[in-house]
């Protein structure tokens, strides 16, 4: 359960600083929410040791009883989940103190038990009120995460929160059956789904499959829609545990989860601050208006600038803003526009170029070299072709590749981005940073999806 003591535990000096399970991140945010971060609704929430262990964990079940009779079982005083499986019968299963783990829960509602408060994201949103104007698929109470509180510090993923009255309750419509050692488990309405990166969340990851997670924390295969009555099939081998790199998805929010070790490895705001100034150093030129091109600092990272680097999609060549090449009516709004490229002639949309700013959804240190389409946000070679090889759940059974700055889908066109330093953009060099068709590296771009 939340407390507003927890936030300052890592930041008051005469208080040592605890241990970091790890850190969940929004997808579809380029370091913090639009409007800003505040208090339990932020775009990255750590999970640290709290000072007295409060989870929970399965203890006496309440078989073949009325719901009244459920309702007087279920008290503030003591954590349950009741599984209603008809009008005259609820099975109540008990759950007791667990001194060994703490227990962090996730999901759209407000109140206290709730830890990391997370809204719909919606791709390219600039504010908040863009979120709240659309009516929300993710449960108040999505989700908990269980971390033992000794090392290698596990953390395990179970779909559902306890609420205010410390209950779940999963109504009749709900999926829900008896496993074969006679315990209940069951399914929220929408799903909690989790994937697991192949090879850790390094320059060598690949995606995973999608599972979907249980009440009680077994894993299936994916229903054939998010709401669909019948469970999917019960995969034996893999487990809830949470590995760096795990993705979860709410039915509106996917969220990052990345552990102490993977961050730890992970480049710094600082470094991607160093690589910025790195590539303005190289003082790279507008072939068209030979103005100096710079990308804006971090702290204006979703603010244009009049030396914003923008880009020709179509073909990759990086200009600053000029209207030429634009018939009258492409001049009346600047971005997403079809313009001509002044270096090619190839027609295309023209967007601004955007540093990716979070640096979790990095998986490695290299120079931001390649940007995502159609959005231009910018990050490192692996970093995107990492992303554009991971199909996100959108909506009820569908999936695509997005940029994880933004959330935008990726278009299906791809190009490969300027090298930065020691080059600058001249007329006479941008050759240099096209690959044509006959490159092995285009081609293996074009097997993927999304980065170019």
């Amino acid at each position: 359960m939340y407390s507003p003591e927890q936030e300052t535990i890592s930041t008051t000096a005469s208080t040592k600083v605890p241990v970091k399970y790890g850190e969940i991140i929004v997808l579809g945010y380029n370091g913090s929410l639009p409007n800003g971060d505040r208090g339990r609704r932020k775009s990255r929430f750590a999970l640290c040791k709290r000072p007295k262990a409060n989870g929970v964990k399965p203890s006496t079940v309440h078989v073949a009883c009325s719901p009244q009779a459920a309702k007087a079982i279920s008290n503030k005083d003591q954590h349950s989940i009741s599984y209603t499986l008809s009008r005259a019968q609820t099975v109540v299963v008990e759950y007791t103190h667990d001194s060994n783990t703490d227990m962090f829960q996730i999901g759209r509602s407000t109140e206290s038990p709730i830890d990391f408060v997370v809204t719909d994201t919606i791709a390219g949103s600039q504010s908040n009120t863009d979120t709240q104007s659309v009516q929300s698929t993710i449960s108040r109470f999505a989700c908990r995460v269980i971390c033992q509180r000794t090392a290698p510090y596990t953390a395990r993923i179970y779909a559902a929160g306890f609420d205010s009255s410390k209950n779940i309750f999963l109504g009749e419509k709900a999926a829900k059956w008896k496993t074969t050692d006679g315990q209940m488990d069951g399914l929220t309405t929408n799903g909690v789904l989790v994937m697991h990166p192949r090879h850790g969340f390094s320059q060598d990851s690949k995606p995973g499959v999608w599972r979907e997670i249980s009440v009680c924390g077994n894993v299936f295969t994916l229903r054939e829609t998010r709401s669909a009555q019948q469970r999917g099939k019960m995969v034996e081998t893999e487990s809830q545990e949470l590995v760096d790199g795990s993705l979860i998805d709410l039915c509106g929010a996917t969220l990052l989860w990345r552990t102490a070790e993977g961050l730890a490895r992970t480049p710094t705001l600082k470094h991607l601050e160093a690589l910025r100034q790195e590539i303005n150093a190289a003082r790279p030129q507008c072939p068209v208006g030979f103005n100096t091109l710079a990308f804006p600092s971090m702290r204006r990272k979703d603010t244009p600038d009049e030396k914003q680097p923008w880009v020709y999609l179509h073909c990759g060549h990086v200009h600053g803003y000029h209207n030429w090449g634009g018939h009258l009516e492409e001049r009346e709004g600047r971005e997403g526009r079809l313009r001509e490229c002044p270096m090619c002639r190839a027609k295309g949309p023209y967007v601004p170029l955007w540093l990716g700013c979070e640096a979790g959804f990095y998986v490695d240190a290299a120079p931001p070299t390649h940007a995502f389409n159609p959005c231009g946000h910018v990050c490192s070679e692996k970093t995107a072709s990492f992303w554009s090889q991971i199909p996100l759940p959108h909506g009820t059974h569908t999936f695509h590749a997005a940029c994880p700055f933004c959330a935008q889908q990726l278009s299906g066109d791809f190009l490969f981005m300027l090298q930065y330093p020691p080059v600058c953009l001249r007329a006479d060099l941008t050759k240099m940073f096209i690959y044509d068709a006959e490159s092995t590296l285009y081609q293996i771009l074009m097997s993927s999806s999304g980065v170019f």
